[in-house]
C-alpha cells in the first residue's frame, strides 16, 4: 500500500483492501509501517493529533468487525506527551488486541517502545517487529521462546536509491525466520515512480528461511498465502534454552514479554 499525507484517503484505501481480502477469505491483513498516516518527515509525524488518529483507528476497527477478520496496521500512536511508531492489532470483532511500539528506532520523532508482545490469532500465538527492529535478533527470539510461531513484520525500508541495502534487508529477515523456526509475514511500502518511498517486495518466509511469496517493487498489491502452522516449531529458538551458556538468560528474558489474552 502506498500511503499519502491525507489520512482520510489512507483509511479509505485500507477499508477497500480489507474488503477485497475478505472476499478472498483472508484471515489476517497486514499493512506496512505507518500505513495509516504515511511515513514522512518529522514535522508531519509530530503534527498528527490524537483525535485524528483515534478517529481513523475507529474506522478501521469497524471495517474489521464488518468483515470478521484481523488486521495489523502501522500507525503513529499518542499516549500523553509520547508519540510512538506502532503496530495495531485489530481482532475480528473490531477490538484492538495489542498495540506494539517499535523498540529500535531509526527515526527521531518516536519514543522507543517498552515491551515485546505475544498475542493470539485463532489460537496461534504471534508477535510483531517494525522495520529497524529486524536487525536485532533478540526481538524475535524472545517472543518465540514465549510461544510465538508467526511473526508479523511491518516496514518502510530505505528506497531503491539505496540499492546496496535491498539484499541485506531480505537476508536479515530470512535469518530471523530460520534461526527461530517460525513463519514471518512482511508488509513493506512500495517504491514511487520517482524512486522515492521504499522498495516493496513484501513477502512471506517459511520456517526454513525460504521466501515462498514476494511482491514487486513498484506495485500496490495484496499477497495471499496460507501457512502450515505445524511447520513452525520454534525448534532452533528453544534449543538456545536447552543448549549452551544462555539458557537462564533467555528464561529470564521471556518474563519481560507481554502475553495478550484472547
Amino acid at each position: 500500500m502506498r500511503s499519502t499525507k491525507n489520512l482520510a484517503d489512507n483509511v479509505r484505501s485500507m477499508q477497500r483492501l480489507i474488503a477485497e481480502a475478505a472476499k478472498k477469505e483472508a484471515r489476517v491483513v497486514l499493512f506496512p509501517e505507518c500505513s495509516l498516516t504515511g511515513y514522512f518527515d518529522d514535522d508531519y509525524m509530530k503534527s498528527l493529533t490524537r483525535e485524528s488518529l483515534d478517529a481513523a483507528e475507529r474506522q478501521i476497527a469497524e471495517t474489521c468487525r464488518q468483515h470478521s477478520l484481523f488486521a495489523i496496521v502501522g500507525s503513529p500512536t499518542r499516549d500523553g506527551d509520547k508519540l510512538y511508531d506502532s503496530a495495531l492489532v485489530f481482532d475480528d470483532s473490531g477490538k484492538i488486541l495489542e498495540r506494539y511500539h517499535k523498540l529500535q528506532l531509526a527515526e527521531s520523532w518516536p519514543t522507543p517502545g517498552d515491551h515485546l508482545s505475544v498475542f493470539p490469532i485463532d489460537g496461534i500465538l504471534c508477535s510483531i517487529i517494525i522495520c529497524h527492529d529486524e536487525r536485532y535478533p533478540e526481538l524475535v527470539r524472545i517472543p518465540v521462546l514465549a510461544g510465538a510461531r508467526v511473526v508479523f513484520y511491518l516496514s518502510h525500508e530505505s528506497g531503491i536509491k539505496q540499492e546496496k541495502k535491498i539484499e541485506p534487508y531480505r537476508a536479515q529477515i530470512q535469518a530471523r525466520a530460520v534461526e527461530n523456526s517460525v513463519y514471518i509475514a512482511q508488509a513493506n511500502a512500495p517504491a514511487k515512480n520517482d524512486a522515492s518511498g521504499s522498495h516493496g517486495q513484501s513477502r512471506i518466509i517459511d520456517p526454513d528461511g525460504t521466501v515462498v511469496l514476494e511482491g514487486s517493487i513498484f506495485d500496490e498489491e495484496i499477497l495471499y498465502g496460507t501457512i502450515k502452522i505445524n511447520r513452525a516449531t520454534g525448534r532452533l529458538a528453544t534449543q538456545s534454552v536447552s543448549r549452551g551458556l544462555f539458557g537462564q538468560w533467555y528464561k529470564d528474558a521471556v518474563q519481560r514479554v507481554r502475553i495478550v489474552a484472547p
